[in-house]
C-alpha cells in the first residue's frame, strides 16, 4: 500500500465533510433568497396574536458582538437591516413599537411588568413574565429610541443594524398594561447571495477535490503496481472468480466449514475500522453517482473510473456485512481493507460493466421504477430510525444462526442459503438504483453462495444430408 494514496484517503475523508456541508448551506441559502423573501427583500415571520397583561414585550438581548469603539464597522459592511410591522388587535388604541440600546430600555422598565420572547415556536412566540407596575410613562415621550413608530392600526419600523446591544419593545402608546398584537418580524441583508455563491463555489472545489482523492485513495488499498497496470475487462466479461450469471451484480458467498462458537458476539467491535471507513466512502458514492448520472445523461456512458469506485464500495460492504453483520457471519476471516476483487476471500461481489445506457431510465430508475423493490427491501432490513423502529426478516435470520452457532456449533445449510440470497436481492437493487446496470432485477429468490449460471443455447444438432 502506497503511502501517497493513504494520505490521500484521508485527506479526502476529511475535506468531504465539510464539502457536503458547505454545499448543502449554500444551496439552503440560495432556495432561501430565491423564495423566502417578500416583496421588499425581508425574511419575514409571523408572530400571530401575542398576549401579554404586562406593560411591554420584549425581546432579550440582541448582542451583535461589537463594542462602542467599533459599532456598525462589521454590520455596516454586512448590510443588515431590520423590520418589524405591529398590529394592535383594539383598533381604538394606539400600539408602539421600538428599539433601543439594553441598558437604557433596561432603566426605562426597572420595576414594570414585562413578557420577554424567550423562544418561538412557528409562529408562536412563547413568554416569560416579570411582575411590576402596571404603567409608565409613555414610550412616545422617552428620547431613548434609535427607531419607533407609533400610532392606531398597523406600524412599521425599520432599522439598520449596529454593534452593541439592543432590546426590541411593543407596548401601548399610552404605556399601559395589556397587549394583544399580531408581530411580523423581517430581516435582511446584503450579505446573503454573495455567502450563498461563496458556499456553493467552495463545496465545489472541497467535494470534487475529496471525491478524486477519496477514489484515488481507496483504489489503491491492498493494490499492486501489477494490478494497476492490467487492463480492464471488457464491457459484460465477469470478473475474476465470479462465474457468469443470470444478472449483472454477482454476489459469491462461502461458509466457512469451522466457525468460532462465540466470535460473532465480539466481530461488529472489531468491524468498527471498516465502518468508519464506509461512512465515508459512502458517502463519497453517493457524490460519485449523481456526477455519473449526468455523465449518463450526457454521453450515455456510466464513467468507468466512478463505475470502478462504486463497485468496490459495494464490495467492501459486502465483505463487512458478511463478516459481521446481515451477511450472514459466515466467515471468521477479517476483510480485507481493500475495494478490488479478491477470489482467495470468502465473500465476493462484482457488477458487470454495462457499456451504454439508457439516457431516459436515470431520471426514473431510482425514484419510480425501483419502488416494488423498495418496499421488498425495507421488510428485509427493517426500520431503526424511530423509537418504535422494527427489526427486519434479516435480522431475525442473523439472531437465529447466532443462536443456533453458540449452542450447536453449525450453521444450517438452508440458513445459510437464504441469508445470502436475501443480501443477493438487496444490492442487485442497490446497484439498480445507483444507475449502475438497466437490467431491472428480478422478483426472484436466487439462494445459496454462488450465482445462477447462465444458460448457454447450444444449437441443435444438424442432421446430415441424405443421400
Amino acid at each position: 500500500m502506497k503511502t501517497g494514496r493513504i494520505i490521500a484517503l484521508i485527506v479526502g475523508c476529511a475535506l468531504l465533510l465539510p464539502g457536503l456541508g458547505m454545499l448543502l448551506g449554500g444551496g439552503g441559502l440560495s432556495a432561501a433568497y430565491a423564495a423566502g423573501r417578500d416583496d421588499d427583500g425581508y425574511f419575514a415571520t409571523n408572530l400571530d396574536r401575542v398576549k401579554s397583561r404586562a406593560v411591554a414585550v420584549t425581546t432579550g438581548n440582541i448582542d451583535f458582538g461589537a463594542d462602542r469603539g467599533a459599532r456598525g464597522r462589521v454590520l455596516d459592511a454586512l448590510d443588515a437591516d431590520v423590520r418589524l410591522r405591529v398590529s394592535n388587535a383594539s383598533s381604538r388604541r394606539g400600539v408602539f413599537v421600538g428599539i433601543g440600546p439594553t441598558a437604557r430600555v433596561e432603566r426605562y422598565l426597572a420595576g414594570v411588568s414585562r413578557s420577554e420572547v424567550i423562544e418561538v415556536n412557528g409562529d408562536r412566540a412563547v413568554l416569560r413574565t416579570r411582575s411590576g407596575r402596571s404603567a409608565v410613562t409613555p414610550p412616545t415621550a422617552m428620547k431613548i429610541w434609535s427607531a419607533s413608530a407609533s400610532g392606531v392600526g398597523t406600524r412599521q419600523l425599520r432599522w439598520k443594524a449596529t454593534g452593541d446591544r439592543w432590546t426590541a419593545v411593543v407596548m401601548n402608546a399610552d404605556g399601559r398594561a395589556g397587549i394583544t398584537a399580531d408581530i411580523n418580524v423581517g430581516a435582511k441583508a446584503g450579505f446573503v447571495l454573495p455567502l450563498a455563491l461563496i458556499l456553493l463555489g467552495l463545496g465545489l472545489v472541497f467535494t470534487a477535490g475529496a471525491l478524486v482523492l477519496i477514489v484515488f485513495g481507496a483504489r489503491g488499498l491492498s493494490a499492486h503496481a501489477e494490478d494497476e497496470a492490467a487492463p480492464s475487462p471488457e464491457p459484460g466479461a465477469p470478473a475474476a472468480g465470479l462465474r457468469p450469471a443470470t444478472s449483472g451484480v454477482q454476489l459469491r458467498a462461502q461458509l466457512d466449514p469451522k466457525l468460532s462458537r462465540w466470535k460473532w458476539l465480539v466481530k461488529w467491535i472489531l468491524a468498527i475500522p471498516h465502518v468508519i471507513v464506509l461512512v465515508f466512502l459512502w458517502l463519497a458514492f453517493v457524490v460519485s453517482t449523481v456526477v455519473a448520472g449526468f455523465g449518463i445523461l450526457f454521453t450515455g456512458r456510466y464513467p468507468r473510473g466512478i463505475f470502478d469506485f462504486n463497485v468496490g464500495v459495494l464490495r467492501w460492504t459486502w465483505r463487512v456485512n458478511y463478516y459481521a453483520s446481515t451477511g450472514g457471519l459466515g466467515t471468521d476471516r477479517y476483510p480485507p481493507f481493500s475495494l478490488d476483487a479478491d477470489p482467495t476471500y470468502p465473500a465476493d461481489l462484482d457488477v458487470v460493466y454495462p457499456g451504454e445506457l439508457s439516457r431516459g431510465l436515470v431520471l426514473v430508475k431510482w425514484r419510480l421504477l425501483a419502488i416494488p423493490h423498495y418496499i421488498v427491501v425495507g421488510l428485509l432490513v427493517g426500520s431503526s430510525t424511530t423509537s418504535n423502529g422494527r427489526a427486519g426478516l434479516l435480522n431475525v435470520l442473523i439472531v437465529v444462526a447466532a443462536v443456533i452457532l453458540l449452542f450447536r456449533n453449525r450453521y444450517p445449510r438452508p440458513l445459510f442459503d437464504l441469508i445470502v440470497g436475501f443480501n443477493r436481492w438487496i444490492f442487485r437493487v442497490v446497484a439498480y438504483a445507483a444507475l449502475m446496470t438497466d437490467d431491472y432485477p428480478p422478483f426472484r429468490l436466487d439462494q445459496g453462495g454462488e450465482e445462477p449460471v447462465a444458460a448457454e443455447l447450444v444449437p441443435d444438432p444438424v442432421a446430415p444430408p441424405v443421400s
